[in-house]
């Protein structure tokens, strides 16, 4: 990898380390500083996975105690002693961690579930970038209770959060520390082999009653864990090598249906019950190139997606959920996500209201070839649809972090009327200017769709990131033009030219229990205007979001507060439906609103969250309440709930939206647990149930009992629920047994 030189500037963060990567097979020379770097003890015998530190090997490891704070003394040292160690044996890492203070009464630590969100609890974050290209690493996490939670990294800001890799964690707690060892396959990482091999390294500890956050390296307020240049190193492996691996997953699910209704409780769908069999195969092709493939795909175990309260004219963006489309999904990446993404991996499997299309076979290869970045995907659906989807990304390396890249892809098959075909070319410069982020960025892609009178239409965007702590600073311009559609891809809007940004000042006061405070010095924008008028001009915008935060704060304690006044305007051109049969005419319209928002520190045992809004709404007002709860125990039960009130009136009609959830989470231990999901929404008069047990055998191995039901809350209904003879006629009911078990010869 090229070190960054600029002759625009200095772009060189201090304490920066410059290293230089040659193709497999030379050795990678890094030129970070000793104190940055540890050696990794060998052991000639496996090492055995026990927090009590027995074993006699962690007696002569090196330990890093150099732990400084990022929050909130930055650079200060940390009030808290951490010890970590690191060692191998022939097949895995293992890091342990100590971490000193009152373990018996100043802990928090209330999550057990794989995958949860950890940052209400004390956590220990390690990241290992095995390409040691300070591009890309893994993050593996726990807690004082031994949960676990693991993401991929890629870019210096994207998180892959839904990634699940083989590893183990156990921990243990005394009076004066508590304890976890990590025990981390190598073939779970990615890497080099050979002698001379070094990861990117760095350790994590943040305590969660004083929200401090210590780092060993890149521990400065425009750096974190994420910001991989400036992290340590891993050294004296040896001779590592990683075998070409196959890691296979077959499947075996039954699933029984409940007949089918209408809102009115007549059937539409006799139900019944089938099996399937399928899998799930992952293989190395090289040291740094894996391939997935996949047959007869399920997704049966997928959490549902959360109701909403839509009261625009534009489509709702839902995240990707299903394994097969995540792991590396971050190669995929191409334009703004939720505004105009060329590929939109829900778009394979998936039509728009969310119903399932069969997925008969794909495959994915992915990684790193050089100072390449590639990413393969090919998917055949099967019903209908009857398709078969190809897509193609490729990045460069540009000097330390930043890339130039080009995506292509194209949709084929009996059910599509013609070959589609997209492509586009990107380039990310995140740079380090006086030690401060600055990431210029620009894409551009364009869609071609057979016997399509807008020929081939692009879209573009150019934009610059400034975010650093007592500044954070963006601005963008689009232009997409009329008739762009990729098939595989999300766009909320075309035929337009839009611009966004903002410009917060963030000062630290020191005083009143305040952390940070956060003014908007402009307000936040969003103007969209017609494709052939200009942004200058307001009589061609055909809407406008200009959003100010007089003040706003983080507390001390984790809670967070700010107060908005928002200036809002749209101008459609067709009449559409706003909430049932209530509709907006076409016209323009400008409203005002003011909103308060407040959310507790989720360190607390009820955590509220609470928004108040009111003003207009096109030609009417809207007042809307937003409220939401948690409370967590002990480990084991964790309860939410949330309720979404809008009530508007317009000229049209008056109407009052409602959406609401419950949400139960039971660990019984690590590796098994039960989800209960309920929401309801007045819009579409239903309430649906999602129940998914799920238990971890071993590391690898999962068993899925999932539970989906919906039913009408229709008033006029004659079986409407909770009317218990509702329960016999649901819209929709399935139960499905699904178990998955890992072979990794």
């Amino acid at each position: 990898m090229l070190a960054l030189v600029s002759t625009a500037g200095e772009a060189r963060a201090q304490g920066d380390t410059a290293q230089s990567c040659p193709p497999p097979g030379l050795t990678c020379v890094s030129s970070a500083r000793k104190a940055d770097a540890v050696a990794v003890s060998a052991s000639r015998t496996p090492i055995p996975l026990d927090a009590a530190l027995a074993d006699g090997i962690w007696s002569s490891v090196d330990s890093i105690t150099d732990f400084r704070q990022r929050e909130p003394a930055e650079g200060a040292r940390a009030t808290e002693r951490t010890v970590v160690k690191v060692a191998r044996d022939a097949d895995a890492l293992y890091i342990a961690v100590r971490a000193y203070g009152d373990a018996r009464s100043m802990l928090r630590a209330r999550q057990l579930r794989r995958d949860a969100d950890l940052s209400s609890d004390d956590n220990v974050t390690i990241l290992i970038d095995s390409f040691h290209d300070r591009r890309s690493a893994f993050e593996f996490r726990t807690n004082p209770l031994g949960a676990m939670w693991d993401a991929q990294l890629s870019g210096w800001d994207t998180e892959n959060t839904d990634w699940n890799g083989i590893w183990e964690v156990v921990v243990s707690r005394d009076a004066n520390a508590w304890t976890a060892l990590f025990r981390i396959p190598f073939r779970t990482l990615r890497f080099r082999s050979g002698s001379g091999t070094s990861f990117g390294f760095n350790v994590r500890r943040f305590v969660r009653r004083t929200n401090e956050e210590d780092l060993w390296r890149s521990y400065g307020r425009t750096q974190g864990l994420t910001q991989l240049q400036n992290a340590g190193e891993l050294t004296g492996f040896g001779r590592l090598d990683r075998p070409r691996d196959v890691d296979l997953r077959p499947y075996v699910l039954g699933r029984v249906d409940q007949n089918s209704h209408d809102s009115a409780g007549d059937e539409l769908a006799r139900g019944g019950w089938n099996g399937k069999l399928g899998g799930d195969a992952k293989l190395a092709v090289s040291q740094t190139l894996t391939a997935d493939l996949t047959v007869n795909t399920d997704f049966a175990q997928v959490e549902v997606d959360q109701q909403v309260i839509n009261l625009t004219r534009f489509p709702t963006f839902f995240p990707e959920k299903r394994e097969f489309f995540l792991e590396s999904s971050g190669i995929f990446d191409f334009g703004t996500e939720q505004h105009a993404q060329l590929f939109y991996s829900r778009r394979i499997g998936l039509t728009d209201s969310g119903t399932t299309v069969p997925i008969d076979a794909g495959a994915r290869l992915y990684g790193r070839a050089g100072s390449w970045t590639v990413g393969m995907l090919d998917a055949r659906t099967g019903g209908e649809d009857a398709a078969n989807d190809a897509v193609f990304r490729v990045k460069h390396d540009l000097f330390e972090r930043s890339y130039i890249g080009a995506i292509a892809m194209q949709r084929s098959g009996a059910g599509v009327h013609d070959v589609e075909r997209a492509g586009g070319f990107d380039i990310d410069l995140p740079l380090i200017v006086r030690g401060h982020n600055v990431e210029p960025k620009l894409w551009l892609a364009a869609t071609h769709v057979p016997d399509s009178a807008a020929g081939t239409p692009v879209a573009w965007r150019l934009s610059t990131d400034y975010p650093n702590d007592l500044f954070d600073n963006f601005v963008s311009f689009y232009h997409i033009d009329a008739g762009f559609t990729p098939m595989l891809g999300f766009v909320q809007r075309t035929g337009i030219i839009e611009t966004t940004g903002h410009v917060d000042f963030m000062p630290r006061p020191h005083a009143l229990g305040i952390r940070q405070l956060d003014f908007e010095l402009i307000p936040t924008w969003d103007i969209i205007a017609n494709e052939g008028g200009s942004l200058l001009h307001v009589r061609d915008w055909q809407t406008a979001s200009l959003d100010w935060v007089p003040l706003g704060a983080t507390l001390q304690s984790g809670d967070q507060f700010s107060f908005h006044v928002q200036r809002l305007m749209d101008a459609p051109t067709e009449t559409f439906p706003i909430f049932r049969a209530i509709a907006i005419s076409p016209g323009r319209y400008w409203w005002t609103r003011g909103q308060l928002q407040y959310d507790m520190s989720p360190a607390r045992a009820i955590a509220l969250s609470a928004l108040l809004g009111w003003g207009g709404l096109y030609d009417g007002h809207d007042r809307q309440e937003s409220i939401s709860a948690t409370w967590r125990g002990g480990g084991h039960l964790i309860l939410g709930a949330n309720l979404n009130r809008s009530r508007v009136t317009l000229s049209s009609g008056s109407f009052t939206a409602i959406q609401t959830g419950t949400r139960m989470e039971y660990a019984f231990n690590t590796r098994t647990d039960l989800l209960a999901f309920v929401q309801f929404d007045n819009e579409t008069d239903r309430a649906d149930f999602n129940f998914r047990f799920h238990w971890i055998p071993v590391i690898g191995d999962d068993v899925f009992v999932v539970w989906n039901s919906g039913y009408t809350t229709d008033p006029s209904a004659r079986f409407r629920f909770p009317d218990r003879h509702s329960l016999g006629r649901p819209l929709n009911g399935a139960l499905i047994v699904k178990v998955v078990h890992r072979l990794a010869p």
